[in-house]
């Protein structure tokens, strides 16, 4: 009997302790469910807007598209290019045009190579320095490509093909151009490129 006594006043005692304990993590628990719930509501919603926010910097980036009218970066795919003649011997124009739906951004020294049957050539950085362009849907701003035009009476080097990969940008536009130029003695190519939103 006394075993018997022990054993259930054990279990009694063990219950109590069960029924405090859930009742501390009930309480507890309710109290960090709640507000962590909370907090992760919050984070959540704050991750949502992260989230938004990340896609809507990835779609101005992508489409030149930011809400509230601002502007992301120029992508090659929403620019057309063509070339005219500069106003000094050994220039030429090359004419960016925004082709998409909202106003894009260029700030920067494009890259630019010309290409032909004597090899290809990258233009050097001018000395200028790159404003901020924003160019709105229709419109155009440029960059000056500089060469030395060949007065050496020889063949010289002949460029059929002008590459052009747009500030911050990985793809490129090949336009056709006729560029003929000294050849040089290795001292460099005398070819330079200005930033874009520079030149008439």
């Amino acid at each position: 009997m006394r075993v018997q006594k022990l054993s259930l006043l054990a279990i009694a005692v063990a219950a109590g302790l069960s029924v405090t304990a859930c009742q501390g993590d009930d309480s507890g628990s309710s109290g960090t469910s709640d507000s962590p719930s909370a907090g992760d509501s919050a984070s959540q919603n704050s991750g949502t807007q992260g989230s938004a926010g990340a896609s809507t910097g990835h779609e101005a980036v992508n489409g030149g598209q930011v809400a509230g009218g601002g502007s992301g970066a120029c992508q090659t795919s929403q620019l057309g290019f063509s070339t005219s003649g500069g106003m000094a011997e050994g220039t030429l124009i090359v004419n960016l045009k925004n082709t998409g739906s909202a106003a894009c951004t260029l700030h920067g020294f494009p890259g630019a190579d010309l290409k032909g049957k004597d090899g290809t050539v990258s233009a050097d950085r001018s000395k200028l320095s790159a404003p901020q362009v924003s160019v709105q849907p229709g419109e155009e701003t440029r960059f000056t490509l500089h060469y030395p035009p060949n007065d050496s009476g020889g063949t010289g080097a002949t460029f059929t093909s002008l590459v052009v990969t747009p500030p911050d940008e990985t793809h490129s536009f090949t336009l056709p151009v006729s560029i003929n130029v000294p050849v040089t003695d290795g001292s460099g190519s005398g070819i330079t490129v200005d930033p874009v939103g520079t030149g008439k």
